[in-house]
């Protein structure tokens, strides 16, 4: 029998690992900003052309390689940075596997020119499909000048599933916030097309913050410092008035790697537990730094996904550590523990426990339920218990384990609208029906209505757009101001003009009919800031997020009164919708409760 496992060539098997390392242009960018980092580099300069599919080029003044590092260096698994696996145990720099140039080499035309300190002529290469073109000695200045050209120029395929400009552009310059925020005392620059997008002179941790996310934070934050045996934690949280409605704004890094992890924001999130509202999020910037044999950074190729040694505890350090930023700084609510004077003349206090009080409290049922184990919570069986046919109501009930009460829909074919009674907890909508009632979530149901409002107007190409009486100039930070590039026609599509004006800033002329004058900035502020942030188990396109974010952004919040006649509008409109049912996201908007339903529930 022929044998038909064969090795595969280098080129290829360069290509099937550029997949997992490069996986668009912002991948790239990530790789070769560290590698310059890892060199030592003061200065780091950066150079885009087309976000980064024409053209990457990256220029430290790192230490730089000899001919033959030079060389190795695009080499799979070829690396400076480990030599024996206990290494892996012990790694401060942020490359270490030895893929990523191989990856970039394999996928893109590569040129490097390189010298060290000691040489007196540096080293050319051009490299592409992973095959050496050329290789010959240059004059060139120490460090390392790396060019990637025409990236994914050998694998088509993946080149077209490439987004828009400004869309590859977003998220490079997300990488490199990242690495830039990591590492303040290094110079970075950043510019695309011939336009420079960043100047980023060394500083600190703070100044390197406000260069890039803004000075409006400089008032906001407050200083966050704790130094253990164990770990360290420095940085800095925003202040409880500078908190967004999403997820934004939010770095964590582990000895100066960029990490994500939801369970240490969640630590994040309950230090500042009654100190926000349950629909606003902190800003924070924390750096930990601890043991590198206590952290396996060798969980995934982007590095971004790291495993603790003992993740409890680095929670309970990073929690208290912004706890006690926040008292410091008496932003916290103090407890008063001085003793109030009147507890001192309870009768518990001033009159002696006898003997026959200890007999009657320790026989009493509280006391019993109370110092046994989980008995705290104990219901006494018996015939005449009112809870006692609690299971027959789920088990025979329309209910089941799969369909809860919210889920359940009105048979609208056949049903009348339900008569609008009055409004609950200022969130849900009483309706009377012919058999029961119904429960309408205010801000749900808004959210279908203006969902398909939205839809039923891109659709038609005829918004309807109030002029501003004076033009409204908008700043934003780079990857914000990428972003509004890349949503401008849909935007103009729902109702908005709004025109490019220079780096960064945009002038708003017109905003659909719905937006309140005087919010233009905000509403477009907000806008992007739920746009970034939109997450779903659902897969919906560009044009798709967008409506869920203006519908999500206009609709009547929970908690808003509302008159009968304001409520009456609000379910006419909802029973109007092609899926009234559930918003865009398929959360429940109403639930309905009948008679027969109500009557088991309470065991009649």
């Amino acid at each position: 029998m022929i044998d038909i496992i064969n090795l595969l060539p280098d080129n290829i098997a360069n290509q099937i690992a550029a997949g997992e390392v490069i996986q668009r242009p912002a991948s790239a960018v990530k790789e070769l900003l560290e590698n310059a980092v890892d060199a030592g580099a003061t200065s780091i300069e950066m150079h885009l052309t087309d976000a980064g599919k024409t053209l990457i080029q990256v220029i430290d003044n790192g230490k730089g390689m000899s001919e033959t590092d030079a060389r190795m260096c695009f080499e799979r698994h070829a690396t400076s940075k480990i030599k024996s696996i206990d290494d892996l145990f012990h790694i401060r720099t942020m490359g270490f596997r030895g893929e990523a140039l191989a990856s970039i080499a394999a996928v893109a035309q590569v040129e490097i020119k390189t010298r060290r300190a000691e040489d007196e002529l540096g080293t050319f290469i051009e490299i592409d499909n992973s095959v050496v073109r050329k290789q010959e000695a240059c004059a060139c200045a120490v460090g390392t000048n790396i060019c990637m050209k025409n990236l994914f120029f050998s694998v088509p395929a993946r080149r077209n599933f490439l987004k828009s400009n400004a869309s590859e552009m977003r998220h490079i310059v997300d990488e490199f916030i990242h690495v830039a925020l990591a590492f303040p005392n290094i110079f970075f620059s950043l510019t695309s097309n011939g336009q420079q997008v960043f100047h980023l002179e060394a500083g600190n941790y703070k100044q390197r913050f406000l260069q890039l996310l803004g000075h409006q934070y400089s008032t906001k934050l407050v200083a966050v410092k704790e130094t253990t045996d164990y770990l360290n934690i420095n940085g800095f949280v925003g202040k409880p008035e500078a908190a967004k409605k999403t997820r934004g704004d939010q770095y964590f890094f582990v000895n100066s790697r960029f990490i994500k992890s939801a369970y240490l924001n969640h630590a994040v999130i309950t230090a500042f537990d009654a100190l926000l509202p349950k629909d606003s999020f902190p800003v924070y910037a924390l750096y930990i730094d601890l043991d590198p044999s206590q952290v396996d950074i060798n969980v995934h190729p982007t590095k971004q996904e790291i495993k603790f040694e003992d993740e409890k505890i680095v929670y309970a350090f990073v929690q208290a550590a912004i706890k006690h930023a926040l008292a410091q700084f008496s932003i916290s609510p103090s407890l008063d523990f001085s003793l109030n004077a009147d507890i001192m003349q309870a009768e518990a206090i001033t009159q002696p426990f006898t003997q026959e009080k200890q007999q009657t409290v320790t026989a009493s049922e509280l006391y019993r339920k109370f110092s046994q184990k989980n008995q705290a919570h104990l219901i006494e069986p018996g015939e005449k218990n009112a809870l006692k046919h609690w299971q027959d109501f789920y088990r025979e009930s329309n209910f089941t384990q799969e369909q809860s009460p919210a889920a359940v829909t009105l048979d609208l074919n056949s049903a009348e609208l339900p008569v609008v009674n009055s409004q609950l907890l200022n969130t849900y909508i009483v309706g009377s029906l012919k058999d029961g009632f119904m429960l309408i979530h205010q801000q749900h149901a808004h959210e279908r209505i203006l969902f398909e409002r939205y839809a039923a107007i891109i659709q038609s190409r005829q918004p309807v757009t109030q002029q501003t009486l004076f033009p409204v100039t908008l700043e934003l930070s780079p990857q914000d101001a990428a972003l509004l590039t890349e949503l401008l026609n849909d935007l103009e599509l729902l109702g908005y003009k709004i025109e490019a004006f220079g780096k960064n800033s945009f002038i708003i002329r017109g905003t659909p009919a719905d937006i309140l004058h005087g919010n233009e900035k905000h509403s477009v502020e907000l806008l992007l800031e739920q746009f970034k942030h939109f997450s779903s188990e659902l897969k919906f396109s560009r044009r798709e997020k967008l409506i869920h974010c203006m519908a999500r952004q206009q609709a009547i919040k929970a908690g808003r009164a509302l008159s009968i006649k304001e409520m009456e509008i609000l379910v006419e409109e909802l029973f109007k919708c092609n899926t009234p049912s559930v918003t865009p996201n398929g959360n429940p908007v109403f639930a309905e409760f009948t008679d027969e339903q109500l009557l088991k529930m309470f065991g009649r």
